[in-house]
């Protein structure tokens, strides 16, 4: 079954990501890969993460496709404009991709090229409704697809810790609106905001992802709390990162910690190591997924 199907029987969803390399060489990306084949339903593929330049996301979601695995196409309207965009998408379908993200995207400003100037001629809403549009046969502006048009899963992304939260589900709202069929969430490390959300949410029939950013350290938990807007890391879980020895072992033990509270509260996880990939089928195991 795809991921369509998959959250049509009401699957319990598990997906996992992957950041492309500053470079082309994917040997270890899809080394990587292997250690999850068969554990998770897809793999995302990260496009430009925090505006960094690396490898395309469509490239690698295509070497996944090849070698069996589904690939979820990230896809941020930071960089390209609405023709570029179409075009992509159009480029992904042709290629056997089935699963979009779609995602506004961080500003260049904080990325390893600040000079580099952003488009965002579409938002993530508008860009959700051109994937409709183009799954109906028609480019944005009305005109004929030649032959069959694409197909996809669509999904979209929303912060539960936003705060205020009423804008996150406004958009939430729009964005289903627009054809998004599942969300993948920011971290969740508190499970009280979560929660919190949840019951702000119960109007809304779609398919929610909850988000789990490996710690891997009391420091980065910091940071995140401080400079990562919706994202709040409570102080036990700091104080657990601090006193460990074994921060690798005690990440591992807090993801799936927080994966098991998670569970019987939406319908999927979506686990980003942000580079500590190989740690995934431990998070996997200790899960029980």
């Amino acid at each position: 079954m795809n991921i369509k199907e998959k959250i049509q029987s009401g699957k319990f969803l598990v997906t996992s990501e992957i950041g492309p390399p500053k470079g082309i060489e994917t040997k270890p990306l899809l080394e990587d890969a292997e250690l999850i084949r068969g554990r998770v339903d897809a793999i995302n593929v990260t496009d430009l993460q925090s505006s960094v330049m690396r490898l395309g996301s469509l490239a690698v979601c295509s070497l996944l496709k090849q070698k069996g695995f589904e690939p979820v196409f990230q896809v941020t309207c930071r960089d390209r404009n609405r023709l570029a965009l179409q075009s992509d998408i159009l480029s992904a379908a042709a290629l056997g991709i089935e699963n979009l993200l779609i995602l506004t995207g961080d500003h260049p400003a904080s990325g390893d090229h600040p000079e580099a100037k952003p488009v965002f001629d579409l938002d993530s809403v508008q860009l959700l409704q051109v994937v409709r549009k183009l799954q109906e046969g028609f480019d944005m502006k009305g005109n004929k697809l030649d032959g069959q048009a694409p197909k996809f899963c669509v999904g979209a992304v929303v912060n539960p810790g936003a705060d205020p939260i009423e804008p996150q589900i406004m958009k939430m709202e729009k964005k289903i609106d627009a054809g998004a069929e599942f969300f993948q969430t920011q971290a969740v490390y508190d499970i009280k905001i979560f929660e919190n959300f949840l019951s702000k949410i119960k109007h809304l029939k779609t398919t929610l992802l909850g988000g789990i950013v490996l710690l891997k350290s009391a420091g980065m938990a910091r940071y995140m709390n401080k400079n990562v807007a919706g994202v709040f890391v409570p102080d036990n879980l700091i104080k657990e990162m601090e006193e460990t020895k074994d921060k690798a072992s005690k990440s591992v033990e807090i993801a799936a910690r927080i994966i098991k509270e998670l569970k019987p509260m939406c319908q999927g996880i979506h686990i980003m190591p942000i580079g500590w990939d190989k740690k995934v089928p431990l998070v996997l195991d200790a899960a029980g997924l």
